[in-house]
């Protein structure tokens, strides 16, 4: 696993930013700055602490598939930390295998730090070599396009 870092300032407050993020009030928040890596990215579960979630999108075959993931901490507007614990194959979770090695217990941290209405937002991340450029080209992106659900 290789740590990547990412940071943005946004000009709202850090409620509102953890609040689209995540699609606290509003999912469709959440589908719209993840869409940037699936167009149907999506989650089930709850983002409290110690909960179980689950980030689901459809492959061009029209196979779900996602990561199953654990809320390991959960400060509203401060920080959000998800453990991935498996994969999503349909219907399946798989929790144990070598398809599973590759990421399980990968951290993902949110932190939001607002100073005068300006918030920034540092994601620090665990991932797999082999996603590290996917990583670098997508998540700035995917930042931008919260920051512009974010500003509006």
């Amino acid at each position: 696993m290789k740590k990547l870092q990412y940071k943005i300032s946004i000009n709202a407050s850090a409620n509102k930013v953890y609040d689209c993020m995540l699609g606290i009030s509003q999912k469709a928040t959440y589908e719209q700055w993840t869409s940037l890596f699936n167009p149907t990215c999506t989650y089930e579960g709850s983002w409290d602490k110690g909960s179980k979630m689950l980030f689901l999108g459809v492959d061009e075959n029209g196979e779900k598939g996602g990561m199953v993931s654990t809320i390991l901490e959960n400060k509203p507007n401060h920080f959000v930390t998800i453990q991935h614990k498996g994969l999503v194959q349909g219907n399946t979770e798989i929790t144990e295998g070598p398809e599973v090695e590759k990421w399980a217990n990968g951290i993902e941290n949110y932190t939001f730090e607002e100073i005068n209405g300006t918030t920034t937002l540092t994601v620090d991340l665990d991932t797999d070599e082999d996603f590290i450029e996917y990583m670098n080209e997508t998540y700035p992106k995917a930042l931008d396009k919260l920051k512009e659900i974010c500003e509006k």
